[in-house]
């Protein structure tokens, strides 16, 4: 069942429907005409063919108010409106906050489930769609543990490794699911159970497709681009040399992300791929704590500090609005008053001010003159 206003997206969904996926000339659209909103004005429509965008997005644009296309649109609207629960636009206070240093940015997510997870400290396990028994038990025991420890679990639902890491998620309702198809897929569908149980346990799945997307292969680096860029770090559990989860760690490396891999036997042919990473500079671990010390270490206490003293889940619905702009702008690593006031232009006494209310109310800390959340 939709929440989201989405009269307050329609333009957003109109314009992803027109370019069928394209960030680029989202973003050149954007930028040409100032906005969203004027960028599907129907006499602007007309001027698309002035900024040189492919041709087949020049003739979804001047036969929008067709009836086949307004059908299409309508149809869309309608699978979005059953299927999606949220639908968050990168201008939109929401919108994971995490994704917004990358211009290859999705526009826009559509989600099932609980947003708020996408806010939360993650790792993103990935690794083999046929691993071994021995590959998919380790997978599942890190994944068990960091989830334990006050981590999020991303990864892409798919078979093997995917599967594993999700399920050890759920079994501490701290896991997401970034799936390369439209909301309205289940890919594989040998998964239809898996989502079902991630979403009956405070999980959520989140895509940038539009509905009846089907898994294309173009679709799934795509696909890990996010899992990668949402997460703290990503850690390889099991992959062969030509195995779609190097992929998900040449985009971790591209976006300045740690990654981890588990090694195996030197002449198992599953591992050579997680071999070749460690060689590229990857960070080998044979336990799961090894991560946890890796990472920031704000992060690592906040989430032991979380544990001890058993805080409530962020309940967004309970954050006065004021406060809201600044919590998604807060993170697990921490940052001064400077960086704050950079990204949200507010004077120094209504930001410490703001930052006092955060504090009060649960919502923030303040470690080494860093500010950074303290709620999961």
């Amino acid at each position: 069942m939709m929440t989201t206003d989405i009269e307050h997206c329609l333009p957003y969904v109109q314009l992803w429907f027109l370019l069928q996926h394209s960030i680029s000339a989202y973003r050149k659209l954007e930028q040409y005409f100032g906005g969203v909103e004027d960028a599907i004005q129907p006499k602007n429509l007309l001027k698309w063919h002035q900024l040189k965008l492919h041709e087949n997005h020049i003739k979804r644009a001047t036969q929008f108010y067709s009836d086949e296309v307004q059908s299409q649109f309508k149809r869309c609207l309608k699978l979005l409106t059953a299927e999606s629960d949220f639908i968050l636009i990168d201008h939109d206070e929401r919108y994971p906050k995490q994704l917004l240093h990358y211009m290859n940015r999705p526009p826009i997510l559509f989600v099932q489930g609980a947003w708020q997870n996408l806010h939360q400290p993650q790792i993103a396990i990935v690794g083999s769609r046929v691993p071994s028994p021995q590959g998919k038990q380790v997978a599942y025991d890190f994944a068990y543990y960091l989830g334990e420890r006050g981590f999020y679990i991303t990864s892409g639902m798919a078979l093997g490794i995917d599967e594993a890491a999700h399920e050890a998620g759920i079994a501490h309702k701290r896991t997401i699911a970034v799936i390369g198809t439209g909301i309205d897929q289940i890919y594989p569908t040998q998964n239809r159970q898996l989502q079902q149980k991630i979403l009956a346990n405070a999980g959520c799945v989140v895509t940038e497709f539009l509905p009846e997307t089907k898994p294309l292969q173009h679709n799934f680096p795509r696909r890990n681009r996010i899992v990668s860029a949402l997460s703290l770090g990503v850690l390889v559990a099991e992959a062969g040399l030509k195995s779609g989860s190097l992929i998900t760690a040449k985009a971790a490396a591209e976006q300045g992300k740690m990654i981890f891999v588990i090694p195996g036997h030197i002449y198992s042919e599953s591992h050579k791929g997680c071999h070749q990473l460690i060689r590229e500079g990857a960070v080998l671990v044979d336990h799961p704590e090894q991560i946890i010390e890796d990472l920031a270490l704000p992060t690592q206490w906040h989430c032991q500090q979380t544990l001890s003293e058993q805080l409530d889940p962020c309940d967004y619905e309970q954050v006065p609005s004021h406060l809201l702009k600044l919590l998604n702008q807060l993170d697990w690593v921490g940052q001064d008053l400077d960086q704050l006031n950079q990204q949200l232009n507010l004077t120094t006494a209504e930001l410490t001010g703001q930052l006092v209310e955060l504090e009060l109310l649960g919502f923030c800390m303040q470690q080494c003159g860093l500010y950074l959340r303290c709620r999961i």
